[in-house]
């Protein structure tokens, strides 16, 4: 049996249906016996039979997308609440409405303004669109775009390296045990000129729904104050600034924490807030790999080889990262590093990826595993692996 709180969602949806203020759907917390399924978006679409409602089924490895008319839509949906799906997100020109069903039956109906002010086009074949909306007020504002909305010659690798970065994070949120989160809180420690804080941020909230709050942490004054006032423009609420230094920034209660391109150990100083704040997902791009390269002595039979300089430098580089994805194991983390975007758009590339779980480590396999690698190149220290101790 429905409890009240379905019955009002359902009863909004399919008043937005009728006097069209429905924008799109989504069907969270799957429960159900498809492995692979995780989550189902819901949207309009014009077709030579009329009006429909178009699923799509978002699963592991594949999408799979059905068409259907209201009456038989709808009849889906209701019985999916509760039974396989047990959360919902309707958004409307008038509210958005979140549905959250718990143990036993218990659910909660959250009501909020309007994510969205005008309908969504319902073209089937709609022209595949950059993650980032192009025309969006603050790459104007940061010069990525021209008044006109067009990208700028000297910024194309900016706007490969904003949309890459985009996709990727919301890749590894849809893998990890946010994918049905409908709230998230976010920090981007090092934002700087805050060119993927303000992506992240919008296509989180606005492409994907979601309540998300940002928080991007910089040292420079004039830059945490371009920003904002640029998220006052754009009327972005919950997104914040603020001055500070990523080594004492005291950070709690987060979700995604972020740091791209923080020189040096700030690399460091962003994991340890991270894990101690116990981030659900901490995404790190590494630059300026200078702590260890005067540390390292060679061993007799590789000195030959790490006398030049640029084969040193990126054996630092290889054993920094290598290092920090150890430590974060050791934390209670899975790890994988990859290479986010190709090296003609930022040689700075490597993306560290930590993934909390629940699964305790290894901690003295893993302390064996640092102490070798640090003996055996004649390291002394590394950050991260002091501010844990």
């Amino acid at each position: 049996m429905m409890t009240e709180n379905i019955e009002k969602f359902i009863d909004e949806l399919t008043k937005s249906l009728s006097d069209e203020t429905f924008v799109k759907m989504t069907l969270g917390n799957y429960r159900g016996t498809d492995a692979h399924l995780q989550k189902l978006l819901i949207r309009l679409l014009e077709t030579k039979k009329g009006t429909r409602l178009f699923f799509l089924y978002r699963q592991e490895t594949r999408d799979t997308a059905k068409n259907f008319d209201f009456a038989e839509g709808l009849k889906i949906i209701k019985e999916s609440l509760g039974t396989n799906f047990f959360s919902g997100h309707l958004f409307t020109l008038k509210n958005d409405f979140q549905l959250d069903i718990g143990k036993k039956g218990k659910s909660h109906l959250n009501v909020g303004k309007p994510t969205f002010k005008s309908k969504p086009d319902l073209s089937h074949n709609r022209a595949k669109k950059a993650l980032v909306d192009q025309n969006s007020f603050y790459l104007k504002a940061l010069g990525i775009t021209t008044e006109a909305g067009e990208i700028r010659d000297k910024q194309q690798d900016k706007w490969r390296q904003i949309n890459k970065f985009v996709e990727t994070l919301g890749s590894l949120i849809d893998k990890s045990v946010l994918a049905n989160y409908q709230k998230l809180k976010i920090v981007d420690m090092g934002s700087g000129k805050g060119y993927l804080t303000f992506a992240a941020f919008d296509f989180f909230k606005i492409t994907r729904g979601i309540d998300v709050s940002m928080t991007g942490i910089d040292a420079r004054e004039e830059l945490v104050d371009l920003c904002r006032d640029i998220a006052k423009a754009c009327d972005f609420e919950n997104l914040e600034f603020e001055r500070g230094l990523i080594s004492n920034y005291e950070l709690s209660d987060v979700n995604i924490l972020i740091a791209l391109h923080a020189c040096n150990t700030a690399t460091d100083d962003a994991i340890f807030r991270g894990i101690r704040a116990e981030a659900d997902l901490i995404v790190v791009a590494p630059c300026c790999h200078q702590e260890l390269r005067p540390q390292i002595k060679a061993p007799e039979f590789l000195g030959g080889i790490l006398r030049h300089g640029v084969i040193l430098e990126r054996e630092a580089e290889t054993l920094t990262d290598g290092l920090r994805a150890l430590l974060l194991e050791r934390s209670g983390y899975s790890t994988k590093i990859f290479e986010f975007i190709s090296t003609e758009h930022t040689p700075k590339n490597n993306m560290i990826v930590g993934t909390r779980t629940a699964k305790k480590a290894d901690s003295e396999k893993v302390d064996a595993q640092i102490t070798l690698i640090k003996e055996f190149y004649g390291i002394k220290e590394q950050r991260l692996e002091n501010l844990l101790a």
